[in-house]
């Protein structure tokens, strides 16, 4: 796990390169979790998101779908999770404490409502980080100022239950480690055209919304 963590502690560091978009491939993938939720849904959304980054934001991601579980050392190979789902999620205390050493050494988690998993990722999030609390970021936020403006926040996507959506986030140590979008299903957004038939242009205000995500998550100091 050592040499694991420590080549992601090294690409995370050369991200910040212009050059580094160039010469090496970074992975995303999405989060395998424990306790009979969908961990696997919104199948076509990673290759989609990945795509628009390599042609928008110049990054050199994989574009093949991939997932890791929670538990395994593994989790350091890939510069950015993704967490979906409808129900119940379950960390053992040794997964809670890999996605701690993940997030701490550079790591950053997107966890994506696809509607029903607030309840169980608030209190599984806690033993991750006990001393955090998820905050609502403010529109003015950076991370809605990246490549594409979003004056009023985080898009929303696909309706539910007719609230606003949020974007919350952890912070540890002054950094965002942990960003959650709540009410707003931006992986719906990401997913082929055919899945969902979202209009394009809410496909578009989606994927530009992950390309913000991405691109603040390797920038932010």
């Amino acid at each position: 796990m050592k040499l694991a963590k420590t080549g992601f502690i090294l690409l995370t560091l050369l991200f910040s390169t212009n050059a580094f978009a160039q010469q090496a491939t970074l992975k995303m993938a999405k989060l395998k979790y424990n306790g009979g939720g969908d961990w696997y849904a919104n199948k076509t959304a990673l290759p989609n998101l990945a795509k628009f980054c390599n042609e928008t934001l110049n990054t050199n991601f994989s574009e093949q779908d991939a997932s890791v579980e929670v538990g395994s050392p593994e989790l350091f190979n890939y510069a950015y999770l993704y967490m979906t789902g409808h129900g119940n999620v379950v960390f053992s205390p040794s997964e809670a404490e890999n996605l701690r050493n993940y997030l701490m050494a550079g790591g950053f988690l997107h966890i994506d409502d696809n509607y029903g998993l607030d309840a169980y990722i608030r209190l599984e999030m806690k033993k991750v980080f006990p001393e955090l609390e998820f905050i609502e970021l403010p529109f003015d936020h950076p991370i809605y100022k990246q490549k594409y403006t979003f004056e009023n926040g985080i898009p929303k996507i696909h309706e539910h239950d007719n609230k606003p959506p949020q974007g919350f986030g952890l912070i540890y140590e002054g950094k965002l480690v942990c960003f959650y979008s709540y009410e707003t299903d931006l992986g719906n957004g990401w997913e082929d055209q055919r899945v969902h038939d979202n209009p394009e242009e809410v496909r578009q205000k989606a994927l530009k919304m992950g390309a913000n995500i991405i691109s603040y998550a390797f920038t932010q100091n």
